[in-house]
């Protein structure tokens, strides 16, 4: 008979202070990722324009995919954090279990397919022929090895769930220290390394991924003890993988409307030429790493409002929707007044050439001004993948990228270029974050009768 789980642990102490606490840790996490991200394109920036451009075509596609395991994980952690503010250890097990199976299958389709789809998919992202052989030898290579970038992702979000945001973070430093040693050997042929170029980059990923699928799984199964190799029935299985899917589907499409609507200004913006592309590829890359402040708040917010809805403890959850909202408009201040002075010389950091440089510059002193309000709807939106409101979330998203944005990105090539595309996404950034806001405030009211105000 296997030990009882640690009890809930987010249901006591001050709310700020908890959220806090359990978000710095997180924060440093997510930051090795997002180093992890940014070491590749610095590195494959060096090689030239051309394979900077090649690794640009690559994102959208590769975060769809993380997309798919993200939202996994969200289910898995929103049904897995009630379930531990319940107290029932033994559905905590089977849905962290049927959590690892369910991304182990769906993963390993979506890579076969994507290894039979290359030259589709990416001549469709409008990569030009001459690119096409670079971004093959990438995706061959990464797709072989996905399940060791998806499965760690639905463990990791298991754990967090726990109410521990250490754990995770350390592995995923683990992973980026090891990705940044072996970045630059296996890219430019260090000593007695080959020199691979850009499928050297695919190459450090998939190896330091490796490292967090072993290390997240022994987490589980031998520390958190929340991992059964008990044989269940089919009928408990299907029950697991339903309440998943409920939230992980529509958290999932959320998460991949992004890289889709990414594939789309991709492809708009290739008729600006391969560099542009670059351009946008980085500055959106550096986007993620300077939200990455309001994406730790949101990972640790899920597990701190499923643990306390529950317990029953309410009032806890309005708490700390407030703290979280107000903190991504400080936040969004002051990074406008930061890129206002760095844009430029942040920009050279990752490629010389005037139109990357001018590109991602233009990028990141427009777009920051959406930034305050983009929080309030990464954080709402966990908080109602919690919530059991997971479709309210994946409409609010799908409105701001393809009834919002997309449209007006479109007009704004049109009428400004390429600024006028980054003017799209500020606003579609504005309206999709008060539209979160609104709706957050009536679930809550009619959940609980709980006034955010």
């Amino acid at each position: 008979m296997q030990p009882n789980i640690k009890k809930a642990i987010l249901t006591e102490g001050p709310v700020g202070r908890t959220l806090v606490s359990l978000t710095i840790p997180m924060m440093f996490g997510i930051l090795s990722m997002v180093a992890f991200n940014l070491v590749d394109t610095i590195f494959v920036g060096r090689l030239g324009a051309v394979q900077l451009a090649a690794l640009s075509y690559t994102f959208p596609v590769v975060l769809v995919i993380a997309s798919i395991a993200m939202g996994l994980g969200i289910g898995a952690s929103a049904v897995i954090s009630v379930a531990i503010g319940e107290g029932n250890d033994q559905k905590v097990r089977r849905l962290t279990t049927d959590s690892l199976i369910l991304s182990l299958l769906i993963v390993t389709v979506f890579a076969v397919t994507g290894l039979l789809t290359i030259d589709p998919v990416f001549t469709a992202l409008g990569a030009p022929p001459h690119i096409l052989p670079l971004i093959r030898q990438y995706m061959r290579i990464w797709y072989f090895g996905v399940i060791c970038v998806v499965v760690p992702m639905v463990g990791n979000n298991a754990i967090r769930a726990s109410g521990d945001t250490k754990t995770p973070a350390i592995i995923m430093t683990i992973a980026a220290g090891i990705n940044i040693i072996f970045d630059p050997l296996l890219i430019f042929g260090i000593g007695p390394f080959p020199r691979l170029e850009i499928a050297g980059a695919a190459t450090a990923t998939v190896f330091a991924r490796t490292t967090t699928l072993i290390v997240s799984l022994y987490v589980l199964y031998r520390r958190k003890q929340m991992i059964t190799l008990e044989i269940p029935r089919l009928r408990e299985v299907l029950q697991s993988w339903k309440r998943i899917l409920y939230i992980g589907i529509p958290a999932a499409s959320t998460r991949i409307i992004i890289p889709l609507a990414s594939g789309v200004i991709t492809r708009l913006l290739s008729s600006y030429g391969p560099k542009t592309v670059a351009g946008y590829g980085v500055a959106s890359r550096i986007e993620f790493f300077l939200l990455t402040v309001i994406l730790a708040l949101a990972a640790v917010l899920a597990p701190f409002v499923g643990q306390n809805w529950g317990a029953g403890k309410h009032d806890r959850v309005r708490d700390a929707m407030k703290f979280s909202k107000h903190f991504s408009l400080v936040y969004g201040v002051v990074l406008i007044g930061v890129l206002a002075i760095i844009a430029r010389p942040l920009a050279t950091v990752f490629n010389k050439d005037d139109t990357v440089v001018t590109t991602i510059t233009s990028y990141l002193r427009i777009v920051p001004l959406g930034y305050s309000l983009q929080g309030i709807l990464v954080l709402c939106a966990a908080a109602m993948n919690v919530l059991n409101r997971p479709l309210h979330a994946a409409a609010l998203s799908v409105a701001q990228m393809f009834v919002i944005y997309i449209p007006l990105a479109l007009l704004g090539s049109t009428l400004f270029g390429v600024r006028g595309v980054y003017g799209a996404l500020t606003l579609a950034y504005v309206i999709a974050g008060v539209a979160a806001h609104l709706v957050m405030r009536r679930i809550l009211r009619a959940s609980e009768k709980i006034s955010l105000d």
